[in-house]
């Protein structure tokens, strides 16, 4: 009996895995963006809970990958020895003023058009084509200019990665114990602050969807770095994320005779489509349109804010929040601290008004 091709395991691997995230999400309401409103707006950080419980498991789910030697994420893209601090920190920014524009991240809006929202259509898209542009057409040069003038190449010091451990490593502590420490002690600590709470103990279905988004995370490092480890053709080693992706996935439905499918793509359409079958089979589902001019003009700039920041950043709310921080990438950190800025800005700037004023409240100058 003929196996399969490494890549068509890989790929539906990627399918399955976001069948599963879309499915989760509509069903839990699980969002970065929803979980920082929630706590700026309402005080309530529940939903944030959620989010540090992801963290937590993926932190700790991918390092015990890589300590046991099935997966070495020394070779994911965001343990590179080059440092896009700046990056990081500004492309975070306006990916997260962007969300709170478009009314989700990247992964939020796929699962927000499974349910029939027409409004994150058209974000995805400016998302996608915005996304592509940064990468490789007219924004371009831009992206080059600023990694040029910014970007910390770490070789230079003779330090092989941007992951923690590895910067520990060249203080002068042992490699792998650091490791080990840091991931319990990130990973751990992150979980165990999110379960510490009673209230949070309380709702299930939030305490279910930071376990499963966590799990799938890491979950992904195992589909391209286990079952995509190929001698002759080995699998970009990836995980969950999506503004990358979201572009990517335009490219293949135009050009579907030319392109070829990726487990990133895979996972877009598997988003989409677990979400339309949950939103189908609990009664959620509901096609919903735009309201006013504004309301176009906040999902076409959160599109093009989530596509231009998100290429800046390496990633978005989920690729380098979640996925990123699994590897302990220090961008990873950075990029962030950026989105949660980003974020609380546009949630003040929608409450007073204008930038200037957000930045008196946030800031302390009224």
């Amino acid at each position: 009996m003929n196996e399969l091709p490494v890549a068509a395991v890989v790929n539906g691997g990627g399918l399955l895995l976001g069948l599963a995230f879309g499915a989760l999400v509509q069903r839990t309401n699980f969002c970065t963006m929803g979980a920082i409103s929630d706590l700026v707006l309402m005080g309530d950080a529940s939903r944030l809970r959620a989010w540090l419980l992801a963290a937590g498991i993926a932190i700790l789910g991918s390092q015990g990958l890589h300590m046991s030697g099935q997966v070495d994420l020394a070779g994911a893209i965001y343990a590179t020895p080059n440092l896009g601090w700046l990056g990081a920190l500004l492309g975070g920014a306006a990916f997260g003023f962007g969300m709170v524009q478009a009314g989700g991240c990247g992964s939020r809006s796929l699962v927000r058009l499974g349910a029939g929202n027409l409004k994150s259509l058209v974000a995805l898209l400016v998302l996608g084509i915005t996304a592509y542009a940064t990468l490789r057409g007219l924004f371009g040069p831009a992206r080059q200019w600023l990694e040029g003038i910014s970007a910390i190449d770490l070789k230079a010091f003779g330090i092989s990665s941007q992951a923690l451990p590895v910067l520990l490593a060249k203080a002068g502590l042992p490699a792998e114990p650091a490791r080990a420490a840091l991931a319990l002690l990130l990973g751990g600590g992150l979980a165990g602050y999110a379960l510490a709470d009673a209230g949070f103990r309380a709702k299930p279905r939030l305490m279910l969807s930071g376990l499963g988004v966590g799990l799938i995370v890491v979950a992904g490092w195992a589909i391209t770095g286990i079952l995509g480890r190929d001698d002759f053709d080995p699998t970009p080693l990836a995980s969950v994320t999506f503004v990358a992706p979201i572009g990517d996935s335009l490219v293949y439905l135009m050009t579907f005779t030319g392109a070829a499918l990726t487990f990133g793509i895979s996972s877009v359409g598997g988003m989409i489509l677990g979400a339309f079958i949950t939103a189908k089979l609990d009664g959620s589902f509901r096609i919903e349109s735009f309201t006013s001019r504004d309301d176009l003009i906040g999902h076409l700039r959160g599109g093009a804010l989530m596509g231009i920041g998100g290429v800046f950043a390496l990633g978005c709310s989920i690729g380098q929040g979640l996925t990123g921080l699994s590897t302990l990438a220090l961008s990873s950190f950075l990029a962030i601290a950026g989105i949660a800025f980003g974020a609380v800005l546009a949630l003040r700037t929608l409450e007073e008004g204008s930038i200037a004023a957000a930045c008196r409240v946030m800031f302390g100058a009224r």
